[in-house]
């Protein structure tokens, strides 16, 4: 059976690696793409003409007039959690299999956040940047994490884990997740409001979807502290960012970190990465040996299931495939 791996080089080397790529070639014939640019709808239907499974990566969208062009396509596997680019719908229409990988990226993307609250607390990089340019670091008194309160929108993996560190380092844990009330009695559930009005640093670790759009927008930035810092772990459509841009040169709130965006590849966008009270990473935060591996080497899994004609772990819809070995 034959795989399209659609990462691009860098792409594959980045986010795949060569143990998972030997793992695929065990159990399928590969062939890779080999351009510098995401496949299009386009380039993948001529891609993947002859192929049987696709694996992709987020970047690779699945729109739904692929599906009944490419007529030997049993599978489509997603190297990611986010599916959002992939119409479903019409994967299922076609008899087609759609997967997606687990989140293996809780323990990285938390100790981002953690990054991200100790450098807003001492000016790492304010101080950084002022070395850097040959100028005399302003010494301004910093902010301790134990005694502090974090606020944390969304109580999923990420969230939990992120609770359990911020205990242990002696922090005050506030949490909003109108789903999901947290069993640690000493860990505070309140409505999403009250946790902005409380929380020194607000941590948004929500689901991106059509509920969540703009969930952090003009209220939800004047009801927090002046001296707080807003970081986005989640995805950029959360936020509004014109809003965040205005309550950031306003002094309304102290600072906001982010490693998501609005930018393609749900990087940070350039024009509030640039303002001077803003820290942020090209999304990074599960761009680790550990995490990457984690998702790589469970397609490798899925594809072996699918070639034995098998519904995988991770399926989203195994009841509408009919393209079936």
């Amino acid at each position: 059976m034959r795989v399209l791996l659609a990462h691009t080089p860098q792409m594959r080397r980045d986010y795949y690696g060569e143990r998972s790529l030997s793992g695929l070639r065990a159990v399928a014939d590969v062939k890779l793409h080999k351009g510098d640019d995401a496949l299009d709808a386009a380039a993948l239907v001529c891609a993947a003409e002859e192929v049987d499974i696709i694996v992709a990566d987020r970047m690779t969208a699945g729109p739904g007039e692929i599906f009944p062009l490419l007529p030997k396509l049993r599978a489509f596997v997603r190297c990611a959690v986010d599916i959002r680019n992939i119409d479903v719908s019409a994967a299922s229409a076609a008899g087609v299999l759609v997967t997606q990988a687990s989140a293996g990226f809780v323990q990285s993307v938390a100790e981002l956040a953690l990054g991200f609250m100790v450098d807003f607390s001492r000016g790492v990089s304010r101080a950084t940047a002022d070395y850097h340019a040959g100028r005399k670091p302003e010494v301004a008194m910093g902010r301790q994490l134990a005694g502090s309160t974090i606020g944390i929108i969304g109580y999923g993996s990420i969230g939990r884990y992120l609770a359990s560190i911020a205990k242990v380092l002696g922090m005050q844990v506030l949490v909003a997740d109108p789903f999901v009330r947290p069993e640690d009695p000493a860990i505070s559930h309140l409505p999403l409001d009250d946790l902005l009005a409380r929380a020194d640093y607000v941590v948004c670790l929500a689901v991106a979807n059509e509920q969540t759009e703009n969930l952090i927008g003009q209220a939800a930035l004047a009801r927090m502290q002046r001296h707080a810092v807003f970081i986005n772990l989640s995805r950029g459509n959360l936020v509004d960012e014109a809003a965040l841009a205005a309550a950031l040169r306003e002094g309304r709130i102290a600072g906001a970190a982010m490693d998501v965006g609005r930018a393609p590849d749900q990087m940070p966008s350039p024009e509030l990465a640039k303002l001077t009270s803003v820290i942020a990473t090209p999304h990074v935060g599960g761009l680790t040996p550990q995490a990457i591996e984690h998702q790589s080497s469970e397609t490798v899994r899925q594809v072996a299931k699918i070639v034995a004609g098998e519904i995988p772990v991770g399926a989203v819809n195994g009841d509408r495939w009919r393209r079936r070995p």
